[in-house]
């Protein structure tokens, strides 16, 4: 279940970037047919399952409440920030992410609350193993949509599961107790998506493969790209 929340990637990817003209990403996606029929598969198990869960969760659960939950993951993710960081030598990042991570777990109250940012210190765009990967000259290969996991591509499909290990909850003792943190995490996410989702228009799977892409791009470049998907900035 820890990686089931990532089926909604391409939900995430459409904050910041471009879509790609689909001439510019044909080319990558070489296994277009087996990734259709998993991109249906994960979609339908978001419109069964998982949205619907997502609607009950946000009608039960206060939005302060909401958001401090949303937080509190965002925390845990800080961990993952400051590992890649270091691995891809931007030390003043994985520095900055490092504080934040120490201020919000102590006067935030284990992240409920964003005190960092309060103080002066942005949330960065984040770093994972797919980028670290990237820095180290490894090609981005071929697009894959994923079972369970969602859009990635052959050298971003490994980090996916590599960052899991520096985020604490998979080390606490208790299964059921992670096993809840992972489901809490997902609909957390899910929830916060809900307003995203007239966004996607014409080929889904296009769409997302697109925006995904896109969005790898501006990150492995640290933004240097031009961004000129503006009139989705309140997304």
């Amino acid at each position: 279940m820890k990686y089931t929340k990532l089926i909604l990637s391409y939900l995430l990817a459409t904050s910041a970037v471009p879509l790609f003209a689909a001439e510019q990403t044909q080319s990558n996606d070489n296994f277009e047919s087996f990734n259709r029929k998993v991109f249906a598969f994960n979609d339908t198990l978001d419109r069964v399952v998982l949205k619907p869960v997502a609607k009950t969760y946000t009608a039960v659960v206060p939005d302060p409440l909401e958001k401090g939950i949303l937080n509190v993951f965002s925390n845990f993710n800080e961990i993952t920030n400051v590992v890649n960081g270091l691995l891809q030598a931007k030390f003043s990042e994985a520095g900055r992410d490092s504080a934040r991570f120490v201020i919000n777990t102590t006067i935030g109250v284990g992240g409920l609350f964003d005190v960092a940012q309060r103080a002066g210190l942005e949330k960065s765009e984040g770093e994972d193993f797919g980028q670290t990967l990237a820095v180290w000259g490894v090609a981005e290969g071929p697009y894959l949509m994923l079972p369970f996991v969602g859009p990635s591509t052959l050298r971003d499909a490994p980090s996916k599961f590599v960052d899991n290990f520096a985020n604490p909850v998979g080390y606490h003792d208790n299964v059921s107790v992670r096993n809840s943190a992972r489901v809490l995490d997902l609909l957390a996410v899910r929830a916060d998506l809900l307003s995203l989702d007239d966004v996607i228009s014409g080929d889904r799977y296009l769409f997302v493969r697109d925006v995904y892409l896109q969005r790898r791009e501006y990150l492995v470049s640290d933004g240097t790209i031009e961004d000129d998907f503006g009139d989705l900035d309140d997304y």
